[in-house]
């Protein structure tokens, strides 16, 4: 009987068949190719000097000059690569004109890269898309602070993008020229509210690796936080 199998001619085909296996693995998980890109952004506006910003955050997304590199604010970026190797830059600035920047640097475990990966591919996530953006109320005098969770993520090569904002609005109607805006609550506006559910994952995830690198932070400068446009 013919064999099946020639163990020679195998041995042989192994390196062959070694490289073919890595190329579809480059293929498929691109080491240098960022698999998550996270920004948590908080802005608190100095709502007397600033009430021109009452229009709303319109401009946060749509480009129109200004940012909030001038007022109070701090941002948390994350970026996750392929392989599990990640970059977490922290951007503080309590005192307006002196942020403080610190950067930590490490890998996901297999184990943990493997969570993650099963966060970003849960059907409902994937389905996430931009809102639209919180309409101002008619009384509404100024914004207060403004909440922002920007993310990129990487679908085998397609990436999806969605941004949601937070704000808290001052209102009150004006009584006259003279006496100014009466005091009104606050009103709270989020267009990210019908996505708690599916985002928590994401979030108590991210929550979770910056306690852990909060011990690795260092001092850095400036490479991966955007600024917050508000216009």
């Amino acid at each position: 009987m013919r064999r099946i199998f020639n163990t020679p001619g195998l041995l042989k085909l192994l390196p062959v068949l070694t490289l073919v296996l890595a190329s579809e693995i480059g293929i498929c998980q691109n080491a240098s190719t960022p698999l998550l890109r996270l920004q948590e952004s908080r802005a608190y506006l100095n709502i007397d000097a600033n009430a021109q910003h009452g229009q709303g955050i319109w401009g946060l997304t749509f480009g129109n000059p200004g940012d909030v590199w001038q007022y109070p604010n701090s941002l948390s970026c994350l970026v996750v690569y392929g392989d599990g190797k990640y970059v977490l830059e922290k951007r503080e600035e309590s005192t307006v004109g002196k942020p403080r920047v610190r950067l930590a640097q490490g890998s996901l475990g297999a184990d943990d890269l493997q969570r993650l990966k099963a966060i970003l591919d849960d059907a409902a996530l994937t389905e996430v898309r931009t809102p639209p953006m919180p309409v101002l109320p008619r009384d509404a005098q100024a914004v207060r602070d403004i909440e922002s969770l920007d993310a990129q993520i990487d679908h085998g090569g397609i990436t999806q993008r969605f941004t949601t904002v937070r704000e808290r609005v001052k209102t009150g109607a004006l009584i006259s020229a003279t006496s100014g805006p009466s005091t009104g609550m606050d009103a709270y506006l989020d267009n990210g509210e019908p996505y708690k559910k599916v985002l928590s994952p994401l979030m108590k995830w991210f929550e979770g690796l910056q306690k852990k690198s909060k011990s690795d932070l260092k001092e850095s400068k400036p490479k991966y936080c955007a600024p917050m446009n508000i216009g």
